[in-house]
């Protein structure tokens, strides 16, 4: 609604101070030509919004202006009220914060909003790791989480997984992210020869000694958190999956893939032209002892066509098991 929209814009310059109509339009998932009728609009309505042309343009709100258009409507209460997740916020020491901003929160809506905000957390419950994840401490989250705030140095030593495995580090840390239940701290080497050194990431838990620093740090200028985080995921699966395979698969066995051969198996997925109601896919492989464990695991409702190494590996070891199975 345009309404809605206006007090977005308002709102957005109150937070950022100076937006481009691009930028605005991005926000607003519109076109460049509404925020300008927009614009108009909150002008014509004695809004003071001004603004600048040239590549440092945008527009922004003159004389210090904020609207005290306050009021949450139904769903943005419900959405407020459910998105503080407990467990990932008593983990960064915020678990008291929570409960009183949401206290308050809830005290400062109206009894008709109150009521569905309060259905809405009895309905409803975010509970983020995995099934078969085990609670892992993460003893340094908080001061890590300290450290990304203020912007401080880190001095760590890091259990990795290929030799040496302990290994120092100095680390600017740019952010933390979630995944699965599971902290990584999104940082940069702090004595790397480049003046600004690629971020990688580093799972909190493989912390085993840590040391804040008093030197002062900060991600560089229109670093994306969350940009960043989306194009390491998809570079790691890139690294993963190096290889391919080619099998047939059973509707049930269809139904028992992991996310990935799922996803690989419905976008370029056949019916077999041998065996009626199966499929033909093309999946991909990490490594042969990966793709012979996942493959055994389905049983009788795969068959591997080829690469021919990983046919022959299947067969030895399902040979093998018949053998020792026997009566």
């Amino acid at each position: 609604m345009k309404s809605t929209r206006l007090v977005m814009i308002l709102l957005l310059l109150q937070t950022r101070e100076r937006m481009t109509a691009a930028e605005l339009a991005r926000e607003l998932e519109v076109s460049v030509r509404t925020v300008y009728r927009d614009v108009e609009a909150l002008a014509a309505a004695g809004v003071p919004l001004y603004g600048d042309a040239g590549h440092r343009g945008g527009y922004r709100l003159l004389g210090g202006y904020r609207t005290r258009l306050t009021g949450l409507s139904s769903g943005e209460a419900e959405a407020l009220l459910l998105s503080g997740v407990p467990g990932p916020a008593a983990e960064l020491g915020l678990g008291r914060a929570l409960a009183a901003a949401q206290l308050k929160l809830r005290a400062a809506l109206p009894p008709e909003l109150r009521e569905q905000a309060d259905r809405m957390r009895a309905r409803f419950h975010l509970d983020a790791p995995g099934w078969y994840a085990r609670s892992t401490q993460v003893p340094f989250l908080a001061r890590v989480a300290d450290a990304v705030w203020r912007g401080r140095v880190l001095e760590v030593r890091y259990r990795r997984w290929k030799e040496p495995t302990d290994v120092d580090r100095r680390l600017r840390p740019y952010g933390l992210v979630l995944k699965a239940g599971r902290w990584y701290v999104v940082a940069a080497p702090a004595d790397g020869p480049e003046p600004e050194p690629v971020p990688r990431t580093y799972r909190v838990d493989q912390i085993m000694e840590l040391a804040v620093t008093g030197e002062e740090c900060a991600p560089p200028p229109g670093f994306d958190l969350a940009a960043h985080w989306e194009r390491a995921q998809e570079d790691f699966r890139d690294r993963l999956y190096r290889g391919r395979a080619e099998v047939r698969l059973s509707p049930r066995g269809l139904g028992r893939l992991n996310a990935d051969d799922a996803a690989a198996a419905a976008a370029g997925g056949v019916p077999d032209p041998e065996l009626a109601g199966w499929t033909r896919a093309v999946l991909p492989v990490e490594s042969l002892d990966r793709a012979e464990a996942a493959y055994l695991a389905l049983g009788a409702d795969i068959e591997v066509l080829g690469p021919p190494e990983l046919r022959a590996r299947i067969a030895a070891t399902a040979a093998a098991v018949a053998e020792r199975h026997r009566a």
